[in-house]
């Protein structure tokens, strides 16, 4: 009884975190250049990198910590579109990516770099990333209602009644929907097995400026930095090093086969280490540990479920997508706003995020944090300007030493 309760609550974690954002992760992977089956592959190398870094972790320090693809930084992917290079240079970003987040395990002064980024500013730059794939279901229903109406009346009957089940049963419906339509209109055509896909990487200065740095702040400061909150409010002590270390390796490793970034989970690590989890503190990390092996079995739909999504019609896939970071955009626009010092520099972070321009080759995320840093310098006085900064700076270091230890 005590392990099937073990058991369910970890493939209940797993299941909410997959069905929430495998959509995002797709359409982040094909917007940048990937093929159908280097989307696949992606998906795969995501699920398996994560799986494993979620079981060793977990069972080596003994406390619920739960990994996960980068949920925003996948919506980044959806809104840069392809770089100069195309998807081997998005690769070539993600490896960067991977080896940036090793470095901030094991050199502290860039973790102290990035939290000098207000955090205003990287919340407004995600929101920005996060409006055009939230405007995707809007369109999506005008376009195809009966395929996007009854995930959409589904996601708002559960918003009211079991907020955690809205997002995956909207992705369940989807699935159910575009099955029926399917059957109607050919049915799948592509691979149904799964499979990993190599690319060789290549470094371009626009993909490291436009896809590495940005996907490198919105992850850290949209999954590392909150996965360490969570496991602080249930009474864990995140090990931070380690978990940098793990997270590195694994995006580093999962890079050349498509997958763009793994971190700490934010959001589902509540679900493996609250009381309702388990009632014993000290065994929850059996249930991240449960997770970890559903992970890797989702992994083996990887290719099924980028088939089923590439035979959607266009829109469809990225309207579930959307549904899915509504939350994630509420969120990120509260805390943008939150301080009114930051707030003029936040606005124009956002709107020139959101503009999706390129210019010199660069795309929107960088010049969006580069504009809202420049306002911040000129419309915060210098003595407030340090003052933020210096604490958070050492707020985040003394987070980062406590995690550590």
């Amino acid at each position: 009884m005590e392990r099937w309760r073990i058991a369910t609550a970890g493939a209940v974690t797993a299941l909410v975190g997959f069905a929430s954002s495998a959509l995002v992760v797709i359409a982040g992977l094909r917007a940048v250049g990937a093929s159908t089956t280097q989307a696949a592959s992606g998906l795969l190398a995501l699920s398996v990198a994560q799986g494993i870094g979620t079981l060793w972790l977990s069972r080596r320090h003994r406390i619920p910590v739960l990994l996960a693809w980068s949920t925003p930084g996948a919506a980044l992917l959806a809104s840069t579109g392809r770089v100069a290079g195309g998807w081997p240079a998005a690769v070539g970003a993600f490896l960067v990516v991977g080896v940036l987040i090793l470095l901030t395990g094991l050199w502290p002064r860039l973790g102290r770099l990035i939290a000098s980024i207000p955090p205003a500013l990287a919340r407004a730059m995600l929101a920005g990333v996060l409006l055009e794939l939230c405007l995707a279901p809007v369109h999506g229903v005008i376009a195809h209602p009966a395929l996007l109406a009854p995930p959409l009346l589904l996601w708002l009957v559960l918003l009211r009644w079991a907020p955690r089940w809205a997002v995956p049963a909207a992705f369940v419906a989807a699935m159910a929907t575009l099955g029926i339509w399917l059957t109607q209109h050919g049915g799948l055509d592509g691979p149904l097995l799964p499979r990993v896909e190599l690319t060789a990487p290549t470094l371009t200065g626009g993909a490291v400026l436009t896809i590495a740095l940005p996907l490198y702040v919105v992850t850290m400061a949209s999954q590392n930095v909150p996965g360490v909150a969570v496991l602080a409010s249930f009474g864990y002590q995140a090990p931070w090093r380690p978990a940098m270390t793990t997270t590195g390796i694994g995006t580093i490793a999962a890079a050349c086969a498509g997958g763009h970034a793994i971190n700490l989970a934010a959001i589902t690590a509540a679900l493996a280490a609250s009381p309702e989890a388990h009632p014993d503190k000290d065994r929850r990390w059996r249930v991240a540990a449960a997770a970890g092996w559903t992970f890797l079995v989702l992994a083996l739909g990887s290719a099924a479920l980028t088939t089923l999504v590439a035979a959607a019609p266009a829109g469809v896939a990225t309207g579930v997508a959307g549904l899915a970071l509504v939350g994630t955009l509420a969120a990120s626009l509260n805390a943008a706003i939150a301080e009114e010092r930051d707030r003029l520099a936040a606005v124009v972070t956002f709107v020139v995020a959101a503009s999706g321009i390129t210019a010199l080759g660069i795309g929107a995320a960088f010049w969006a944090l580069l504009a809202g840093l420049v306002l911040r310098v000129v419309t915060v006085r210098p003595a407030a300007t340090g003052t933020t900064t210096t604490n958070t700076a050492a707020t985040s270091t003394h987070t980062t030493q406590r995690a550590g230890r």
